[in-house]
């Protein structure tokens, strides 16, 4: 009980240690007097937003943003989260706003105060190219349909599924509907038209049966009650740019026609696939920056996973039972956490709760730390254990103080025994960083799903980023098996 106590003190220490940390990173309350602003979007929803081939986010939302900031005298920094994650952000205060294609319903509303409309929206389906069977809605009884989660076409899938006795399956990403009905494990896919219409003009071989059902709008979202002003300026000059004509002019650049925001067939012809290697090509930039940002942020939390590793699997090996019962509970704590879940709590619960703002990019190192260290605390703690006691208790016998008996004698001899462990968990967090894409972090899987977003080009995009972790995983662990040799001889 008393060193339940002493842990739950010890936690709290944790979090109020998160706390400070991220009290220390440039937020946007500093950039506020600026009158910078930053926004959360999702930039795998084309044509509203997406990264180019030159690694900008473009679109029709980010357009709109971009002029509507140049038009009020602010400034916008873009952070590209995914929807559902944007939102998590924005209600925890670590983003001011977000433009994401978001529908406004009653809802939404309890929660967050809405700018004037931008775009009318509504749902169409679709089906495989080479499907002649699914014609109507009729035709999806007993079936599966794909829908993006918080999108006009889930909202209206879902009000006539019972109706037409269809099921759902829900993803995150308009490219992973296209996979799944293409794959076969959905018949069908329910999207807002104006995102169904750019992926089937990329060939990404779907096919409209249904006309474009009545739909909702889309509008720009701030917490409920806060940043009245940025509110006022989004709406300012969302009517400036209506009545200069450039907003029609943006619409008509994404969708071929200022009459596709009122529903009106979008026009234009199939662009031209790009050749395997054209493709490849001309989004490795992207690709190896990604991959750049992977190797840091591996290398960073790893550093930090060995520090808490050395720290706690000491600890766990002790004679003193309070400093073995908090190693036991931080190695249960964050191995037994799923390293998603400890993503979204540091990311997202915490600023919310303790009221700072957090950057994407320590919050990911915070969690992969956490989960590496947990591990590594074991890994030390079971070379410890390894070395003979006989050896322990010779240097005590002759005067040797513990902790020289430790750094001098005892480490030196196990680290050899953990050299393959640490490969292994090397090889793991590296891997591990690609979940993080969740809450936005810009890796090497987080790129390859910017590349697929705009081009729908889904194998050749994960045929080549596998590759390039196998290559850099097998480079990785043939240098560190050599280090292990050349330690072993030593």
């Amino acid at each position: 009980m008393r060193i339940q106590k002493k842990m739950t003190g010890f936690l709290v220490l944790l979090v109020f240690f998160f706390s400070f940390m991220g009290s220390l990173v440039p937020s946007a309350h500093a950039a506020d007097a600026n009158k910078t602003y930053v926004i959360g979007t999702d930039t795998t929803f084309a044509p509203f937003e997406y990264q180019d081939a030159n690694g900008d986010f473009v679109g029709i939302d980010m357009d709109l943003i971009n002029a509507i900031a140049e038009d009020q005298g602010f400034k916008v920094e873009i952070k590209s989260l995914g929807f559902n994650a944007a939102l998590q952000a924005l209600q925890s205060g670590n983003v001011d706003g977000v433009i994401a294609g978001m529908s406004i319903t009653d809802e939404r509303k309890q929660t967050f105060d809405f700018s004037d409309p931008y775009f009318e929206a509504g749902p169409m389906m679709g089906v495989a190219a080479d499907n002649d069977t699914i014609k109507s809605y009729e035709d999806l009884r007993g079936k599966r349909v794909a829908v993006k989660v918080g999108t006009e076409g889930a909202t209206f899938a879902d009000s006539i599924k019972d109706k037409y006795g269809f099921t759902l399956a829900t993803f995150d990403d308009s490219s992973q509907l296209v996979d799944e009905v293409k794959a076969g494990g959905s018949v069908a896919l329910f999207e807002d038209y104006p995102v169904l219409a750019y992926g089937i003009q990329q060939g990404n071989g779907i096919k409209t049966v249904t006309d474009k059902e009545k739909g909702g709008s889309y509008g720009f979202a701030v917490n409920k009650g806060q940043n009245p002003e940025l509110m006022r300026m989004f709406n300012q000059g969302l009517a400036n740019l209506k009545n200069s004509g450039k907003y029609d002019a943006i619409i008509a650049q994404y969708l071929g026609s200022v009459d596709a925001a009122s529903g009106a067939d979008i026009s234009g012809e199939a662009a031209v696939k790009k050749s395997r290697l054209g493709l490849i090509w001309e989004s490795m930039p992207a690709f190896m920056t990604g991959l750049g940002y992977t190797m840091f942020y591996t290398i960073v939390s790893l550093f930090f996973a060995f520090l808490l590793g050395l720290l706690f699997g000491s600890m766990k090996v002790s004679h003193n039972k309070f400093l073995r019962g908090i190693a036991t509970v931080f190695v249960d704590v964050f191995r037994g956490i799923p390293l998603l879940i400890l993503a979204f709590f540091i990311y997202f619960a915490i600023p919310q709760a303790f009221g700072f703002k957090m950057e994407v990019w320590m919050a990911s190192i915070l969690a992969l730390a956490l989960n590496a260290g947990a591990y590594v605390t074991e890994i030390i703690r079971g070379g410890i254990q390894s070395i003979d006691k006989g050896q322990m208790e010779a240097a005590r016998s002759l005067g040797v103080p513990y902790g020289n008996t430790m750094r001098k004698i005892i480490l030196p001899q196990a680290i050899k025994v953990m050299v393959p462990s640490f490969i292994n968990q090397m090889v793991i967090t590296l891997k591990d960083t690609s979940i993080l894409s969740i809450i936005g972090l810009v890796e090497l899987a987080q790129s390859g799903k910017l590349v697929i977003a705009r081009t729908y080009q889904t194998f050749d995009v994960y045929l080549t980023i596998a590759i390039m972790y196998l290559i850099v995983i097998t480079i990785l662990t043939k240098i560190a098996d050599r280090l292990e040799r050349r330690i072993g001889r030593g």
